[in-house]
């Protein structure tokens, strides 16, 4: 009998036995053709035949799009890119791109009750010679702009570019225009946001990949971090049977009604203690030097990096670093470089631990220790680099923005964060968050029964979205689906420690997850480990390489071996 495989929505096709990848169309082609074809794509990358689309004229086929479409409350407009003309991304170097169809599109568009103009914007790249896959991207932050399909996903910086490797890619802006959260004053904007412009983009998407080559998707791929990684959340939980693998780098799953009140509770407490200016103004920036930051971050790897069988400035075991105390760096005298006043040490427990209430209950998970939180990236988020009392950190210019226009029910645009209520306040994002957050629904049952795979990646020094909330979510998938070893069937975590939010910091941060979900749902192998790399370019550890392991494990290092190569480690328990 010959094998089945799923489609998008759950359908069955048939393939040949042993067959399980996309198929080559051949029935327009020459047979004298065929052979030397056949091995030329297998050279294409993505390890599956490639579904070549025969046409004369690509370019017209790509104007054609317009007209042959026929989407319904959709206006199109397409840009044909010919082959070897653009890098991705537009570098002036590296590989050039294959021939490709630009779609923008614009989904219903209107007037929202706020005179504003609103659409769903997309970008859809469709190449020449497509391998059979989508791969939608994620975005990020308050959304507003179109990511450019040429470029890879949002999570590290590992991956070639996809639409090079033959993968239909498509990114939305969510619904506005802009990186404002001013569209929050629209009803109907807060919506898109939250959920709706992704399933709008992904059936267009689909749609339009149907009429440029005759046929639907053979796999569909989402990879997306912070923001995307909770869109991709969104389609796990709302619409189940769009994708075959999802990727969730560093997930905004409780942005409105937990990571926010963090941000707010932590800028609370490094402002009190921040020196003042001639006028009495809090300089948030200059709470910690970089020196202090650097000295915090020696002293958790003095804790902790031990623990995975080498001092290599990397703590792999994190559950050792949760026995660092900030308090043996505290001064027994006055302030110096080489110690913390007593005040630095209060506000760095109080934002590890995570903010709380008046009663003392939990708002939001802490933060892991680790010394990524010497990083730039740690900083840029926290304290900012604003030499002056108007700060620059992004929990100021980008969560409070979030917070009173779209978070707030209503908006709020006056609120001042240093005068947030952890009593009252929280409770006012309820209402977003129920249709906005993403970690209520921890059991993900119709995602797992119709056979699709997720992957969460998360850095341990997410100075937003902390790596805990992350375990937590996975540990409660594991309790809800028969424990650990059953919830790696479909789902697995991994952690990066010293990288920040998506991408930097002290770590081997460059690794190609989107091959890693390809092989997990086109061949079955389940990743044991994800090599990630250091680029030669780190100030840290450059080209050095280690194992990202599927938790709970860490890499361990053997006790023989480079200490700068992956292969001297291996994935343990802790």
């Amino acid at each position: 009998m010959p094998q089945t495989r799923p489609t998008h929505h759950g359908r069955a096709l048939q393939n040949p036995p042993g067959n399980t990848g996309p198929t080559l169309h051949t029935s327009r082609w020459p047979k004298a053709l065929l052979a030397p074809l056949t091995l030329a794509l297998s050279a294409c990358g993505g390890g599956s035949a490639v579904l070549v689309t025969e046409t004369a004229n690509p370019a017209a086929a790509c104007a054609d799009l317009v007209t042959k479409a026929q989407l319904s409350g959709t206006t199109l407009a397409t840009s044909y890119v010919a082959a070897d003309t653009r890098r991705p991304g537009g570098a002036t170097s590296g590989s050039f791109l294959p021939g490709h169809c630009v779609v923008t599109g614009s989904i219903n568009p209107r007037v929202g009750v706020d005179g504003k103009n609103y659409a769903i914007g997309f970008q859809l790249s469709l190449p020449d010679q497509w391998n059979g896959r989508f791969l939608f991207i994620g975005g990020g932050g308050n959304d507003g702009i179109l990511r450019d399909t040429s470029l890879s996903s949002s999570i590290s910086g590992g991956t070639a570019s996809p639409l090079g490797q033959g993968f239909a890619v498509v990114s939305t802006d969510a619904g506005h225009s802009g990186t404002s959260a001013s569209f929050g004053a629209d009803p109907q904007a807060r919506i898109d946001h939250a959920y709706n412009s992704y399933d709008k983009t992904a059936v267009a998407s689909k749609s339009l990949i149907s009429t440029r080559y005759g046929r639907k998707p053979d796999r569909s791929y989402f990879s997306g971090c912070s923001g995307g990684g909770r869109q991709g959340m969104m389609f796990s939980q709302r619409f189940p049977d769009y994708f075959d693998g999802i990727t969730a780098g560093a997930p905004a799953m409780r942005v409105s009604s937990g990571a926010t009140v963090a941000a707010m509770w932590n800028t609370i407490q490094f402002n009190a203690i921040a020196p003042q200016d001639a006028s009495g103004k809090r300089i948030l920036s200059q709470a910690f030097s970089n020196g202090d930051l650097k000295l915090v971050a020696n002293a958790v790897n003095a804790t902790c990096d031990a623990a995975d069988g080498v001092v290599d400035g990397l703590a792999q075991n994190f559950q050792a670093c949760k026995a660092f105390d900030p308090a043996v760096l505290q001064c027994s005298g006055s302030k110096t470089d080489s110690c913390l006043s007593s005040a630095q040490v209060g506000a760095l427990k109080n934002v590890f631990a995570g903010p709380r209430n008046s009663a003392g209950k939990a708002l939001y998970t802490g933060q892991p220790w680790d010394a990524g939180m010497a990083a730039s990236g740690w900083r840029s988020w926290t304290l900012g680099n604003s030499t002056t009392a108007t700060p620059d950190a992004r929990y100021i210019t980008l969560m409070v923005d979030a917070l009173t226009n779209e978070f707030f029910t209503p908006p709020d645009v006056a609120f001042d964060p240093l005068k947030f209520n952890f009593d009252t306040d929280p409770t006012r994002m309820e209402a977003y968050s129920a249709i906005y957050d993403t970690y209520r629904d921890d059991k993900l049952a119709a995602f797992q029964q119709r056979g699709g795979k997720m992957l969460f990646i998360h850095g341990m020094s997410d100075p937003i979205f902390s790596a805990f909330d992350t375990i937590d979510y996975y540990e409660r998938l594991a309790a809800n689906n028969g424990g650990m070893a059953a919830t790696q069937n479909f789902a697995r975590t991994f952690l990066v420690p010293g990288m920040n939010h998506c991408s930097g910091g002290p770590a081997t941060d460059n690794f190609d997850s989107i091959q890693t979900m390809v092989d997990w749902v086109e061949k079955g192998i389940a990743p044991q480990s994800i090599t990630a790399k250091a680029l030669a370019s780190s100030a840290d550890f450059p080209n050095r390489t280690r194992p990202l392991c599927p938790y709970p494990q860490f890499a361990k290092y053997k006790g023989t071996g480079s200490v700068e190569d992956a292969s001297g480690f291996v994935c343990t328990a802790p």
